[in-house]
């Protein structure tokens, strides 16, 4: 006969004498409490940007002649390579964590090899297209300062730099998140399902600053 078998626990066992099967390592596509936080999070800061736009479109109501006449000064060319240098950056930003999934922090191959590019070059990538884009937008406040438009010129400008402004800090504050989760996998003996788990994480915040610019990009430039 053969040996008994039963189930203890929930777990199977095949005879006395053997133990227990261990469970599997949870995968990083298995929703986790860091990534539950942060897309909570996210919500929270997505009321906060529906506040500024309700802000703009409500002063927008009230002073048709002055948005008129302040929307003529944007540079609507030199924001549109600014914000697809943004956009693009998110692409960027996602082959990193195609890279921390297969858990492979640097590139294997020659610095030209995108294809074996690993967390870290993306990631290096996405942080000076993001810092482009930051410089950008300082070009462009100093080139309206140059017009007269300032945030206490008028209802337009305190609309703009507020909205544009709120918008630009977060865009930095993506890119320590970057330092960060860089530094962290240097630092590390190895490059597990934790740091992994961290860069995931730091890509929902970009994505979610990126999409945020779009909705700007559209009211402010194109919806003049």
């Amino acid at each position: 006969m053969g040996k008994p078998k039963f189930y203890r626990h929930n777990v199977y066992v095949t005879s006395a004498t053997h133990a227990p099967s261990t469970p599997a390592h949870p995968t990083l596509n298995r929703p986790n409490m860091v990534s539950v936080g942060t897309v909570v999070w996210l919500s929270s800061e997505l009321m906060f940007f529906a506040g500024l736009f309700a802000m703009y479109f409500t002063l927008r109501s009230t002073s048709g002649q002055m948005w008129a006449e302040e929307t003529a000064k944007l540079n609507f060319p030199f924001a549109l390579v600014n914000t697809i240098v943004l956009v693009a950056s998110s692409f960027t930003c996602q082959m990193g964590v195609f890279a921390a999934e297969r858990l492979q922090p640097r590139r294997s191959g020659g610095p030209l090899q995108f294809t074996r590019w690993g967390m870290n070059e993306w990631f290096t990538l996405t942080f000076l297209m993001g810092a482009f884009f930051v410089a950008g937008q300082t070009t462009e406040y100093a080139m309206l300062v140059s017009e007269h438009v300032s945030l206490s010129s008028n209802a337009y400008g305190s609309a703009f730099y507020m909205t544009t402004g709120f918008h630009g800090l977060h865009v930095i504050g993506g890119l320590v998140a970057f330092l960060l989760i860089m530094g962290r996998s240097f630092a590390a003996k190895k490059f597990g399902h934790f740091e992994a788990t961290s860069a995931i994480v730091t890509s929902y915040y970009w994505h979610f600053v990126d999409v945020v610019w779009i909705g700007l990009f559209l009211v402010i430039y194109v919806l003049k």
